[in-house]
């Protein structure tokens, strides 16, 4: 048993492995809750909100009096420490538990306090020198320190996941520019409609995109109003007059963000309203980035008995039985990544609801699944626009030879030989095979140079006057 120390709580003494920073409460948990498989140390945005908070706490404590220095500054340096990364293989927790945090607010102590102990050349577990309760939680609960850290952790990630979005809409909007003199047939509910150009198609890419870095800035940013000095259900009970403001500004100072203390703690400790807004606005995104990939399979099916408008780059073989074959796989697993955001969206939702007076204890799987959808998101935005949008190629020809030969360019005749007479048309030209073009001449409705003037595809891509 060299390898272990022991450490006890109020459920009695567990061995704990001699090397690790974590302890008794944390090796409860890993005991306990073997359900994901993704841990803590999975989200490395998670653990330096962690580190925030229990730095910024520490800062308040020792400005009020209740912490002497050398610990203040040992806790502080500390944390430094995990923000650059180190330690973050001590967080095994695993993001779905039972406890509404707890496990994961105590890993965060235990980790920080054995450290310092460290520092002070002590041993880990000689806790009477520095507490994972009473000196690294001094002044909080995992009701306030828990929701806090993982409000910190999801600004950090929700500017990852912007940065990725403006990238695949600078992609689009490239291609945009690439294909502006590209005419096409535009289609509504799988018809032909009328022409446009595929450049016009891909920056409606980029456009509809870019109004989500908007959304998701603005819904991240309620994340700035915090419960620091809650404590356990808002009334802040065992924390000092004054606590609460001061540690929203100290955590203001460290974390550059606009922190506030939020003006009512009873109502802030179960309210999870922030997290469902932000959700709402990734399933946005979800269904938006769906879409067009939907659009890009279609537009490139294929290659001789489908659209075949584009060519997606050729990622690898699609068949283990047809010879030849190339699948559209980066949007389809761009699809099935939306699919999931969106299921996780409801996550949230359930999550949420599920809150019961002063605390809301399913905070792990809505943590979790927001968590997971900003990762899928930021991993599905990069190999979408690297393994597929840069590499977009247009079957120019193609595009022209489907506008020459549809019915839908009889739209345009409308203002000028009347509905009525432009529904003959197009049904005489479904009929017989004839185009409307010659259709028109045949019956003497409009001169060829008239008819020249208004079926040109490039008259056809803006308004004009008659």
């Amino acid at each position: 048993m060299e390898n272990f120390r022991k450490e006890s709580d109020l459920l009695g003494e567990l061995n704990v492995p001699i090397g690790a920073y974590y302890g008794v409460q944390t090796q409860r948990a890993i005991d306990n809750f073997k359900i994901s498989g993704q841990l803590l140390s999975s989200y490395p945005e998670f653990i330096k909100g962690l580190a925030f908070v229990k730095k910024a706490a520490a800062k308040t404590n020792y400005e009020l009096g209740l912490l002497d220095e050398d610990l203040y500054f040992k806790i502080a340096e500390t944390c430094d420490e995990i923000l650059l990364g180190k330690l973050h293989e001590q967080f095994p927790v695993d993001m779905i538990q039972g406890g509404a945090g707890t496990s994961i607010n105590m890993n965060a102590n235990e980790v920080i306090a054995n450290r310092v102990l460290e520092k002070l050349e002590k041993n880990k577990g000689e806790y009477e020198f520095c507490s994972p309760n009473d000196h690294v939680n001094l002044s909080q609960s995992t009701n306030d320190a828990y929701p806090t850290a993982i409000k910190m952790g999801l600004l950090q990630m929700n500017a990852t996941l912007v940065q990725k979005l403006e990238s695949i809409v600078l992609a689009f909007r490239e291609k945009g520019k690439q294909f502006q003199d590209v005419i096409k047939m535009g289609r509504t509910q799988l018809q032909d409609a009328v022409p446009m150009t595929m450049g016009q198609e891909f920056e409606a890419f980029a456009a509809t995109l870019e109004e989500d870095i908007s959304k998701l800035n603005n819904n991240a940013n309620l994340f700035v109003e915090v419960n620091m000095g809650a404590t356990a259900i808002g009334t802040g009970i065992n924390a000092p007059v004054g606590y609460a403001k001061l540690c929203a500004k100290n955590l203001a100072e460290i974390t550059g963000y606009p922190i506030v203390s939020a003006p009512d703690l009873v109502e802030a400790t179960p309210d999870t309203g922030s997290y469902v807004i932000y959700s709402s606005a990734m399933k946005r995104l979800a269904v938006k980035l769906s879409k067009i990939c939907n659009d890009l399979r279609l537009l490139s099916s294929g290659p001789r008995a489908g659209l075949s408008e584009i060519n997606l780059p050729p990622m690898q073989p699609g068949s283990s039985i047809m010879p030849g074959k190339v699948n559209p796989v980066i949007p389809e697993v761009v699809n099935q990544v939306c699919f999931k955001v969106i299921g996780n969206d409801l996550t949230v939702t359930f999550a949420a609801e599920a809150g019961q007076l002063q605390l809301n204890v399913m905070e792990p799987v809505l943590s979790h699944a927001i968590m997971e959808n900003i990762h899928f998101l930021c991993n599905a935005l990069d190999t979408l626009r690297d393994k597929c949008v840069v590499g977009i190629t247009a079957n120019k020809e193609v595009c022209l030879n489907m506008v020459k030969h549809s019915i839908g360019i009889v739209t345009a005749l409308n203002p000028y030989i009347g509905y009525k007479q432009s529904t003959k048309i197009a049904k005489e030209a479904l009929e017989t095979g004839k185009s409307v073009y010659n259709l028109v001449l045949e019956q003497g409705l409009l001169s060829q140079e008239k008819l020249d003037e208004i079926l040109d595809p490039l008259n056809m891509l803006r308004p004009h006057n008659k």
